[in-house]
């Protein structure tokens, strides 16, 4: 049996991303339901490439279909918790990154979850593979840690 992670610290993050709680992310347990994490981190990596520049919604020659995606808990986050999403680049390949994120709740310094989100890179018309542009291999690149 292998032994559960330890959560990362913020120190182990070099983008953060504000993320704002709403009552209907609540389940009936009174915390954030786990289907909603995986939506606040699908925001952390999808604002990082719009604040970058390199993703245009509807327009992009080049977009990330998800192929992977997991998260392990830590912690409890609930309505009206203030969360932060850091983020870093896991894996680059030709032409695909898994992206990490943690999940901060209020000034946590350790992370409420860690999750991973892999997305293949293809070109927007055909849904062909293609290699990382320069850009974007920058951009992953700046997230390693």
């Amino acid at each position: 049996m292998s032994e559960r992670p330890l959560p990362p610290g913020r120190v182990d993050f070099p983008v953060f991303r504000e993320i704002t709680t709403r009552w209907a992310d609540n389940d009936m347990y009174g915390h954030v339901n786990n289907a909603t994490y995986y939506s606040f981190m699908d925001t952390v990596v999808t604002t990082h490439l719009l604040d970058e520049g390199f993703l245009t919604p509807a327009r992009s020659a080049v977009i990330g279909l998800t192929v992977a995606s997991s998260c392990t808990y830590f912690a409890l986050l609930a309505y009206p918790d203030a969360v932060t999403g850091g983020l870093r680049a896991g894996r680059i390949g030709g032409s695909s990154v898994t992206y990490e994120v943690a999940l901060f709740r209020g000034d946590a310094d350790m992370a409420a979850s860690l999750g991973s989100f892999t997305h293949v890179y293809v070109d927007a018309a055909t849904r062909k593979p293609i290699a990382l542009p320069a850009a974007l291999r920058a951009i992953a690149e700046a997230l390693a840690v």
